[in-house]
């Protein structure tokens, strides 16, 4: 099963490179801000509830879509960007595992549990 979602997940993320190619944006800046939504786990910070909240709020690929659809009622290119982009990266850390957390702490996550001691 997890190499069905990884093949899923690909695709995904294809489909959001796909969807960066339509703007008139350089490639680089894909790239370089590419992992910018990984900045969310200093939630963590302040707690594992908050933390969870907000790494799943940038990582959930509904708030992603909405993002991009508000960018293209608006006519505004980086938020169509900002949505892409979010997308695209959540895409991309689900095909490493990295699913959206659980409040008990960053290791959770919808996909199983990651790092070492799994079986926790």
């Amino acid at each position: 099963m997890k190499a069905i979602l990884r093949w899923e997940e690909s695709g995904m993320l294809i489909l959001g490179i796909f969807m960066f190619s339509t703007l008139d944006m350089n490639w680089w800046v894909f790239l370089i801000l590419f992992f910018v939504p990984d900045l969310s786990m200093v939630g963590y910070i302040w707690g594992t509830k908050f933390g969870a909240w907000m790494y799943n709020a940038v990582h959930h690929r509904g708030i992603a879509v909405m993002i991009y659809l508000a960018g293209i009622f608006i006519k505004n290119e980086m938020l169509q960007f900002s949505g892409i982009l979010l997308f695209s990266h959540s895409s991309f850390d689900r095909i490493l595992g990295y699913g959206l957390k659980y409040e008990r702490g960053f290791r959770f996550t919808h996909l199983g549990v990651i790092g070492k001691g799994k079986k926790q």
